[in-house]
């Protein structure tokens, strides 16, 4: 499924890292930043989940929420958390509803070879839940600022 700007951003339910059930309405009056990543604790989850967690204080004097997404159950998502310090709520997608529901579970290729899998993918959804911007595909290194940036801009 795609996703496209300014359609409603779909609904969904989800166990955070504390096993606490976390639905989009939650968010109803708040921007939400929904990031999806591969796997815990890897190099580019790891840089990826750092910079959040560094621009929390400016996303939540925006009015904004941060949200990680994966596969990996809530042990991992504790353990990877503590590790690394980090201050965003991270949920679990065991069966990848979500993130196809999202866009972020579809074909990828690595070194020649097509599967299915989870791409590091952005989406802003604004306050009324409409999908205010999307990212399909992102590189981890310096893109919580970018999302920052667009953030503030579609504020102006």
């Amino acid at each position: 499924m795609a996703i496209t700007i300014g359609d409603k951003a779909p609904e969904f339910t989800l166990p955070d890292q504390d096993g606490k059930k976390v639905s989009l309405k939650d968010f109803k009056g708040k921007w939400l930043v929904l990031y999806f990543y591969p796997k815990d604790d890897t190099p580019g989850c790891t840089i990826e989940g750092i910079e959040f967690t560094a621009q929390l204080p400016a996303f939540k004097k925006m009015g904004a929420v941060v949200v990680g997404v994966s596969g990996d159950p809530a042990e991992r998502h504790c353990d990877f958390i503590k590790k690394h310090s980090l201050g965003v709520t991270l949920l679990t997608d065991a069966d990848k509803g979500m993130m196809k529901r999202y866009g972020a579970f579809r074909q990828k290729l690595l070194y020649g070879k097509s599967f299915l899998g989870i791409v590091r993918s952005t989406v802003l959804i604004d306050p009324k839940g409409v999908v205010a911007h999307h990212w399909p595909k992102v590189s981890a290194d310096g893109h919580a600022a970018a999302v920052l940036q667009r953030l503030k801009e579609l504020k102006r």
